[in-house]
């Protein structure tokens, strides 16, 4: 997969990341802004480390839980504004999973979806996945929103599903099917 990156839109370079990117990424998971909605609390500047070497990692993206995640880079500032993820969520009936995180002074600027509808287009075209879903905190409208403007549906929430960071949250599903995506491009 690594041949297909980098890959240019408008505005955005979508890229691998690279060693030199660790002081972006670590401004971007030690913020508990960014942090607030993720799976995580805010990393340490080792826990960073170790996430760089993930994201460095290639990936044969063939078993469940492996990921590719690339660097979001402003083409005409050369800023690292973020990051989005493909998931293989369950290999064996070609499900993934999309996820994106920026960093809060890029919010609200659609660089999110112009990065997120090329990992949707990898996932589907270059993959070959079934389908595609994207999970989050039922509280984060923003994010749900970015996921409707995609092309994706709302398919459950689940009350109370997980204990994270001392509470119990509901948690929002949104997916979109290949043939979808076929009928959106």
């Amino acid at each position: 997969m690594s041949s297909s990156l980098p890959i240019e839109t408008d505005r955005l370079t979508l890229r691998r990341y690279r060693e030199t990117d660790y002081d972006d990424l670590l401004k971007l998971q030690s913020n508990p802004d960014v942090t607030r909605f993720l799976l995580y609390d805010p990393k340490t500047p080792e826990q960073v480390k170790e996430s760089l070497a993930g994201r460095l990692a290639d990936v044969p993206m063939d078993t469940d839980g492996q990921a590719l995640t690339v660097a979001v880079i402003l083409r005409e500032t050369g800023r690292h504004v973020g990051e989005v993820s493909l998931f293989v969520q369950n290999a064996e009936h070609r499900g993934g999973e999309i996820g994106f995180v920026f960093h809060p002074e890029f919010h609200g600027r659609g660089f999110a979806a112009e990065a997120s509808v090329e990992l949707l287009r990898i996932g589907f075209e270059d993959y070959g996945m079934h389908r595609i879903i994207g999970r989050l905190d039922a509280t984060n409208t923003s994010s749900a929103n970015l996921l409707k403007r995609l092309g994706m549906r709302h398919e459950a929430t689940f009350v109370q599903n997980e204990f994270l960071k001392g509470r119990w949250t509901d948690e929002a599903v949104f997916a979109m099917l290949a043939e979808e995506w076929d009928k959106r491009s």
